[in-house]
């Protein structure tokens, strides 16, 4: 499995990881268009991600790592260097998670009252409050773009490999980033009272995907090797096995019931096995 660098792919990985990073608009854009979430929905699309991106992980990433570096290393350890790339990934996004208090962190989503203050006016608050407010939403429109960087070098560098393979990560990745979108949006928009500000800011947070993937790519262009690329592949399967055992697979069961979110895990697993199939 080789990267097209060709200027056509190029475009096509951009404009990809750039729809799935301001799919953070949406979450925002609850705000002018419902006065609450939907709840069952969001449980659904978050377990839906996971299912998609455990699948893909296991399934095609990680033996596409294997497949790569086995003619240069061998079976046995084209499997061991993948594997150590695997849990690289892993540890990486772990590293960037546990240097974020929990309170700040756009994965630890908005607990059920915020969810619920989704209403057409803003509530009544002091100015410390509303200081506060603005001050949790603007670090975490920050802390969403650094989270944002991993996540768009997966989406880019699939891309760059397969689009039909890159199509469903970029789906399972905007509807994660859903919710991330309300934990900026609603104590902007709180804070302010302002609609546009808080929509706006939380779009421009998901900029940081396609700037992480180009980024990525660039740094890693002069680099790749099949080992570097084998390795690439094995890290980005970390990224996304954490991302949805960490962040994806609690928040559905959060957002709905246990049941709910499993429904969407085993959603998200056949259409990944059905794309790869007909794809």
């Amino acid at each position: 499995m080789l990267l097209d660098t060709s200027s056509t792919q190029l475009f096509y990985a951009f404009l990809i990881t750039l729809w799935a990073g301001l799919s953070t608009g949406i979450g925002s854009a609850l705000i002018f268009f419902t006065k609450r979430t939907n709840r069952i929905f969001l449980s659904v699309s978050l377990g839906f991600s996971a299912g998609v991106m455990v699948y893909v992980s296991f399934v095609e990433l990680f033996r596409s790592a294997e497949t790569t570096m086995t003619p240069f290393y061998g079976e046995r350890l084209a499997t061991l260097y993948a594997t150590l790339a695997f849990f690289a990934g892993v540890a990486l996004i772990g590293i960037i998670d546990r240097l974020i208090p929990e309170a700040e962190n756009p994965h630890e989503l908005p607990d059920q009252s915020a969810v619920r203050s989704l209403q057409n006016e803003p509530a009544q608050t002091t100015t410390a409050h509303q200081q506060s407010l603005l001050r949790t939403g603007m670090v975490t429109a920050i802390v969403l773009a650094i989270h944002n960087f991993p996540e768009g070098m997966v989406t880019f560098m699939s891309a760059l490999t397969d689009l039909s393979l890159a199509l469903p990560i970029a789906i399972a990745i905007a509807l994660h980033n859903i919710p991330e979108g309300i934990s900026v949006a609603i104590p902007i928009y709180h804070a302010t009272g302002n609609k546009r500000k808080a929509f706006f800011l939380s779009l421009s947070s998901g900029l940081a995907e396609p700037i992480g993937g180009l980024l990525g790519f660039l740094l890693l262009r002069p680099f790749l090797t099949p080992t570097v690329m084998g390795c690439c592949f094995a890290v980005i399967a970390g990224i996304m096995v954490y991302i949805s055992f960490d962040e994806l697979l609690p928040a559905a069961e959060r957002f709905g019931h246990h049941h709910t979110a499993l429904y969407g895990l085993i959603g998200g697993m056949a259409f990944m096995a059905l794309s790869l199939l007909l794809l």
